[in-house]
């Protein structure tokens, strides 16, 4: 966990064209909470990163119904206090809160969550074991979660590198979206 990020960073977001509208219009987020949400609950962005924004816009639009607009939005995010998983100090938190949650399932009885394709659900759920532990302790609450996530296909055959690779932004506390632009159609990364 660190306030080490010294500026603020550009996050995109694809979204449906008029949702991306309203939030230009200054209608605020919604976080997703869903159980399979990789960084746990949040606002997702990917970090410098338009042109995934906006292929993901038109990935979803190929198996949207007919009519499905899509946009991309750019946001620009203060990281706050930021569990920041490329780091040793956040991999140890991360460590010390699936610990935690491999605890209170075995008190509980309960089953242990998995991570299936596409379907992160362990993940998410020692983020937020992560976000409790953190809550109860008195301690202040996570404002973004940072994770590299490797996606797609090698580049090149036995690449280490894949074709939609990029830095994911969970933004936990809305405060830190200090402000919110337009992102044309056609937008690159360089």
């Amino acid at each position: 966990m660190h306030r080490l990020s010294a500026s603020f960073v550009l996050g995109y977001h694809g979204c449906p064209k008029n949702t991306a509208e309203a939030l230009l219009a200054g209608e605020p987020f919604k976080p997703s909470d869903n159980s399979y949400d990789w960084l746990g609950p949040g606002i997702y962005f990917w970090q410098s990163n338009p042109g995934r924004a906006l292929s993901f816009v038109n990935e979803k639009k190929e198996r949207a119904k007919a009519g499905w607009q899509g946009a991309a939005v750019g946001v620009v995010i203060d990281m706050g206090l930021c569990l920041d998983l490329t780091t040793e100090a956040g991999v140890g938190e991360l460590r010390s809160a699936q610990e935690a949650l491999s605890e209170i399932i075995q008190k509980s009885g309960g089953q242990y969550p998995a991570n299936e394709a596409g379907r992160p659900k362990l993940d998410c759920a020692v983020i937020s074991v992560l976000h409790d532990i953190r809550k109860s302790s008195g301690l202040p609450p996570i404002d973004t979660v940072l994770g590299i996530f490797f996606e797609g296909e090698p580049i090149y055959p036995n690449s280490y590198f894949y074709e939609k690779s990029h830095v994911q932004i969970c933004v936990c506390n809305p405060a830190q979206i200090k402000g919110v632009f337009r992102v044309s159609q056609g937008a690159t990364q360089s």
